[in-house]
């Protein structure tokens, strides 16, 4: 099913250490990179760790030239280690909780399964709200029907996944999405760049893990 959205203030967290502007906020157009390419190769550190896999996603998916642009390129370029939930290794996307308290629990989740993984719970981590729009419409995957449910397991990414795969190959804008993190929460994963509008910094927040898994989360 494919529903139109009108979202507003739609809250993504991002670790505080990245940069909120960067070489793609301030180029014209995608061929202006081609120059920065030539003068400073993949292999330099800046470069590759700013644009990360950029060169793998078709030139016509690039966001430039507009305040954000690098925020908003970075989740594409940067995708987590597996993957997210309708993401692969390949390309990222933009997720996005409808409400900050969502956004917050499923920081909180995927943080928290990392710390365990080394088994450290004294901690703390910061991290930078982004607020941002949609107008558009998605794959609207949060009816409960048989076939939405293992698009929603909470243990496993292997068949949103696969989902996700052929709705690229058909040009799909995202999914909206039920939150497997929070109940009563609800989640967009944007594929394309250009939709993600009007996004802008606001509130820092701290999570800090006291020897438990459960962060204390403040804002600053």
């Amino acid at each position: 099913m494919i529903t139109r959205v009108r979202l507003k203030d739609t809250c993504r967290l991002v670790p505080s250490l990245y940069p909120s502007a960067g070489i793609l906020d301030r180029i014209a157009a995608p061929e202006d990179l081609d120059f920065i390419f030539e003068l400073e190769s993949w292999s330099n550190d800046r470069i590759s760790t700013e644009l990360g896999i950029l060169h793998c996603i078709p030139r016509e998916d690039w966001l430039v030239g507009r305040p954000m642009a690098s925020v908003v390129m970075a989740a594409f370029c940067h995708p987590r280690p597996g993957g997210g939930r309708f993401n692969d290794t390949a390309r990222g996307a933009w997720y996005a909780g409808t409400e900050l308290a969502t956004a917050q629990a499923e920081v909180a989740y995927h943080r928290t399964r990392e710390l365990a993984e080394v088994g450290v719970w004294e901690t703390r981590m910061q991290f930078r709200l982004y607020l941002a729009n949609f107008d558009c419409a998605f794959h609207d995957v949060r009816p409960r029907t048989p076939e939405n449910l293992p698009l929603h397991d909470p243990h496993s990414y292997a068949a949103s996944q696969a989902f996700a795969k052929e709705l690229m190959a058909t040009g799909s804008n995202g999914v909206i999405y039920r939150s497997v993190r929070r109940r009563g929460g609800q989640c967009v994963a944007c594929f394309r760049p250009a939709l993600v509008l009007d996004i802008r910094p606001d509130a820092h927040f701290e999570y800090r893990w006291e020897g438990t898994p459960k962060p204390v989360v403040r804002k600053l």
